[in-house]
């Protein structure tokens, strides 16, 4: 047994209630997870599926005085107007039921916090608060080598989406966050990334604060016939 594993409990919380509990949390608590916990909830994500096995994700933590520099770099960029340079681009033309689920989103969300359609000031803090990692105490950069295309994208999707039930079962919530793949260079310059790694997203993380009005939002899921078609013949 790793010295990590017998430093630390499992949690009982089954699978099901992990789907059921994650969310994308968007206040955190200044509370520092131990590290003990980081090192098992990180190993237990390893177990992710990949192609082969080539486990093609690369993960960059940051917390303290670096996070802190990062988030400040990151807003000032986006205040400012400096234009993003994502390593990847993103397609977000959401058309029919896909832009009705989308604007459906957007408005549980904006509605806690309080911000009306024509608020542009308001739309302008809510953007900010993805560059200040929503207060979380870390945020994790994921990339991949440029080599690897969409299928291998896939399986980092599946390792993430691996790490953020397990943190939800150790009670951290996290939010996975496209806009920190917008100024990937800042990202390779705070880690001395020298491999050509490619940044695919972030996720910030910690514990919850239930104060911030933000999370209260809460979305809803279609019934399986939008998405499933089961068939035998």
């Amino acid at each position: 047994m790793q010295a990590a594993e017998s430093a630390v409990t499992d949690p009982d919380m089954s699978l099901i209630d992990a789907v059921q509990a994650r969310r994308s949390v968007r206040g955190f608590l200044d509370k520092e997870v131990p590290q003990e916990v980081l090192n098992r909830i990180f190993e237990i994500a390893q177990q992710a599926p990949s192609n082969c096995n080539v486990q093609p994700w690369k993960v960059y933590v940051a917390s303290g005085e670096l996070k802190e520099r990062l988030k400040k770099q990151m807003s000032e960029n986006t205040a400012s107007g400096v234009k993003p340079n994502p390593d990847y681009d993103y397609r977000g033309d959401f058309e029919n039921e896909y832009r009705i689920r989308q604007v459906e989103c957007a408005v549980a969300l904006y509605s806690k916090m309080g911000i009306e359609r024509g608020d542009k000031e308001g739309r302008m803090r809510a953007v900010l608060r993805n560059f200040e990692f929503f207060d979380a105490p870390y945020i994790a950069f994921v990339g991949m080598d440029p080599k690897f295309g969409i299928p291998v994208a896939l399986d980092v999707g599946m390792w993430a989406q691996t790490l953020m039930l397990t943190m939800v079962a150790f009670g951290l919530q996290s939010c996975p966050m496209g806009t920190m793949r917008n100024y990937p260079d800042l990202v390779r310059e705070a880690f001395d990334i020298e491999d050509g790694t490619k940044i695919l997203f972030g996720i910030s993380f910690g514990y919850e604060d239930s104060s911030v009005p933000a999370n209260e939002t809460r979305t809803t899921r279609d019934a399986i016939t939008a998405n499933v078609k089961f068939r035998s013949s």
